[in-house]
């Protein structure tokens, strides 16, 4: 649990830095036309960057939740086969985090 706890903090950490070194190109951007063109690509980027970002860790946590609640589903369908009506929405809504990661970055995107 520590090691997720772990990578969950770095991976906030490294968000906020980009949003830092985002901040400070945008800043800087006012000196010249050059530099400001230079700080629109870097923005383009990080809008990219964060879609993936959005996109990967949904897909992540989305095929975690399928794979353990499946397992459980079909454990209890095994057992009594009146449970498959309960069971098998509860993957539909673990199926459902993709989805809201894919909506989110297609946000990022065109906003």
């Amino acid at each position: 649990m520590n090691k997720k706890i772990f990578i969950l903090c770095a991976m906030l950490f490294a968000f906020c830095a980009a949003g830092i070194f985002a901040s400070n190109e945008a800043e800087v951007s006012e000196e010249t036309q050059a530099v400001e063109v230079q700080a629109a690509d870097n923005a383009q980027g990080f809008k990219y960057i964060a879609a993936g970002i959005a996109v990967g860790l949904a897909c992540i946590a989305g095929g975690n939740a399928v794979g353990k609640i499946g397992a459980a589903a079909m454990g209890a369908m095994s057992e009594n086969a009146e449970l498959s009506g309960k069971a098998l929405p509860f993957v539909g809504l673990a199926e459902g985090i993709c989805l809201w990661g894919f909506l989110v970055a297609l946000l990022i995107i065109i906003l």
